[in-house]
């Protein structure tokens, strides 16, 4: 009994989640698992974290810099004293045996041994002329515009998984036709085997309907094929396994959309431009800062060693009174060496180097700015033209649902008449294929309605999944 309690729970804990796997999604998984997968955005938001190192990088400069460096090594140097115009004057000796005689500098000393050096040094930036914080202001205006242009990626991947969830629906849709006209077929074919065996109808009139439904199988085949090629792409767009997306049902709505605010201005093109023409404006005025001076403080602190050294001369140092050298000297080592203080740059002329980068600006600013002012404009058209398909789309599905309506009563009077061998089965059969034309263009101009719709909202930048 206990283990029968055991399974019972585990089947009641698993249920949901095969439950779940079973559920289709909706529009808003669909979308939502595709943003996520959207090439074009993640290399959004890779620029994004590349924008974001970059502002941390001018976040640094102000932090300390330390060093340390050192150095060993063996050290020989030579020094020649050779100066006929130098002339050492003769000295009156001191004491008896010293000799001062005249005559030119000439002669050569000699420093060898090894020697250690080392230094650590800390510095920082005080001030550095207030470019730094128009870098800083530029970063995030461009941070700012890479964000906007999301929205516009963003919206495509809306628009293409929409359309594929309403194709899909579409497809369904003809599926429910395809349905409905195999049904009244099989009734009409029983009626036209009742008429054959009476001889109401020749052989060639019943003929006439097994090609109806010949056509219609095929017309299931092709279903069949739209269906899974629909579940390909969306399988693609969302990494949502097929298995789900086949469960999938949507039915045709049509979206009334009423547009009060006729504006492009909220576009994510516009809204980029403008973030990328002030951080023009902020890369402008850092570059304005050339001739300002930066400001910075350094310390260090040295050490010197000098070890196993020796001097030497190839003469006497001073005739009759220093011999010639040739010592071993001790050790001998500095430290520590302090050094502490504040520096300055001033860039006082830069070869106009600061000007050319200035003038550079603004000519981007200035290219910027036009292609913003094209941009408005074919946005305003496109906004236009999204509109009048709108309302053209939405006459249709008026004319189309008429179509549909008068489709079904000539196809009710057309299998009155047939029974009664009124008319023959070409003739019902075209009025079958009538109100199959009809339901599906019926289908179809929702579908259209539905893409206009989307447009228009694009191109407002008020589309969301919510509203579809």
């Amino acid at each position: 009994m206990k283990n029968f309690n055991k399974a019972f729970f585990a089947a009641m804990l698993g249920f949901p989640m095969v439950f779940r796997a079973q559920t289709a999604p909706d529009l808003q998984e669909l979308v939502n698992a595709a943003l996520q997968r959207d090439a074009a955005i993640e290399q959004q938001n890779l620029d994004a974290k590349a924008i974001g190192l970059d502002q941390q990088k001018l976040k640094d400069v102000f932090l300390p810099k330390v060093e340390i460096s050192g150095k060993a090594g063996y050290l020989n140097a030579t020094a020649d004293i050779n100066s006929p115009e130098l002339v050492v004057p003769a000295i009156k000796p001191v004491f008896p045996g010293m000799v001062f005689p005249e005559g030119a500098l000439d002669n050569q000393f000699n420093l060898s041994g090894f020697d250690v050096a080392a230094k650590a040094e800390a510095s920082v930036l005080i001030y550095s002329g207030g470019k730094v914080k128009y870098l800083k202001q530029a970063l995030t205006e461009k941070n700012n515009s890479n964000r906007a242009l999301q929205e516009k990626y963003q919206d495509e991947v809306i628009t293409q998984v929409s359309k594929a969830y309403d194709q899909f629906a579409l497809v369904t849709e003809s599926k429910k036709v395809l349905d409905e006209s195999k049904k009244r077929l099989d009734i009409n074919k029983k009626t036209a085997e009742k008429a054959l065996g009476y001889g109401l109808i020749t052989p060639y009139d019943f003929k006439k309907i097994e090609l109806a439904e010949a056509t219609l199988d095929s017309k299931m085949v092709e279903y069949e094929g739209k269906r899974e090629l629909l579940i390909t792409q969306l399988y693609l767009l969302t990494g949502i396994e097929k298995t789900r997306i086949a469960l999938i049902n949507p039915t045709l709505e049509k979206i009334e959309y009423l547009n009060g605010d006729q504006s492009v201005e909220n576009r994510a093109e516009l809204k980029a431009f403008d973030f990328g023409i002030k951080a023009i404006d902020a890369k402008i005025k850092a570059e304005k800062t050339w001739w300002i001076p930066k400001v910075q403080a350094t310390a260090s602190v040295s050490y010197l060693g000098l070890f196993n050294s020796n001097v030497s001369s190839s003469k006497d140092v001073i005739p009759g009174m220093v011999n010639r050298l040739d010592s071993d000297l001790k050790n001998t080592q500095i430290f520590p060496m302090f050094q502490a203080g504040i520096g300055f740059k001033w860039d006082v002329f830069d070869g106009n180097e600061g000007k050319h980068e200035m003038e550079k600006a603004r000519i981007e600013r200035e290219i910027l700015e036009s292609k913003k002012t094209d941009a408005e404009r074919k946005l305003q058209l496109n906004l236009a033209n999204n509109q009048t398909n709108y309302n053209i789309a939405w006459s249709q599905i008026e004319l189309k649902a008429k179509a549909r309506q008068i489709a079904k009563n000539a196809l009710t009077q057309a299998e009155k008449e047939f029974r009664y061998g009124l008319i023959k089965s070409s003739q019902l059969i075209e009025a079958e294929n009538d109100l199959e034309n009809a339901e599906l263009e019926y289908q179809t101009a929702v579908f259209n309605q539905r893409r206009s719709a989307v447009e228009l909202m694009k191109s407002t930048q008020n589309l969301s999944a919510e509203k579809l």
